[in-house]
């Protein structure tokens, strides 16, 4: 795998403590190239809402939770019936347990993970969780590019390109839970399994209400 490993994009310092760096090593052994380049954004992007918006968080724990937030796609941390968001985060959770982090932080970090697709709640929680949430809107969907200056867009795309990513992320997603689509009931990755599986029936809410075991 060839991978830009810098210190500094677009003004933003890219942590390099033994946490991060054991991160980013994890995120080099069970991801892959393109998910490697799109985290790495991930943060840069952050990174950039948070200096905008002049938040105070932890650029470590951001960092890791970067790392993190899509290695639940991957075979190594996916499991059988979790949301891959869950998998992510408990994986960093572990990850950073392991490292004897105050509690605080494990819950801050599992909850970055967890909630980084989770359109209407994450980005009113801790900065951390705000600024990834944004950080990921931002590279896959677009939302606050007129934040973006050319010079900085331009930077981070040269050390971490996207790769045709429009058209190689969802297929990438889909990877990471089409042996567990039952688990996108309820979130946007639902969009995906209907966009990858023909006439894929969707669990329905309402359904659930009206089909339960009560009598009325």
């Amino acid at each position: 795998m060839s991978v830009n490993k810098l210190k500094t994009v677009a003004g933003i310092i890219i942590p390099d403590s033994s946490i991060a760096q054991q991160a980013t090593e994890l995120l080099l052994e069970h991801g892959t190239e393109f998910i490697y380049n799109h985290s790495l954004r991930v943060f840069l992007f952050s990174s950039l809402n948070g200096k905008r918006k002049q938040l105070k968080y932890d650029e470590e724990l951001l960092y890791v939770a970067s790392a993190f937030h899509d290695l639940g796609l991957t075979k190594h941390y996916s499991s059988t019936d979790l949301r891959f968001e869950v998998d992510g985060a408990n994986a960093a959770r572990d990850f950073l347990k392991s490292h004897n982090l105050p509690k605080e932080s494990l819950q801050l970090v599992w909850d970055t993970i967890a909630l980084h697709t989770t359109i209407g709640i994450a980005e009113h929680k801790e900065p951390e969780v705000a600024l990834m949430y944004s950080g990921v809107g931002l590279d896959v969907m677009g939302e606050g590019y007129e934040h973006l200056s050319d010079q900085n867009r331009i930077e981070i795309l040269d050390a971490f390109p996207r790769d045709d990513f429009k058209n190689k992320i969802i297929p990438t997603f889909f990877s990471g839970f089409e042996h567990k689509t039952e688990t996108t009931f309820g979130n946007i990755k639902a969009d995906v399994c209907a966009y990858m599986i023909p006439n894929f029936h969707r669990k329905n809410f309402c359904d659930c209400i009206l089909h339960s075991p009560w009598k009325e």
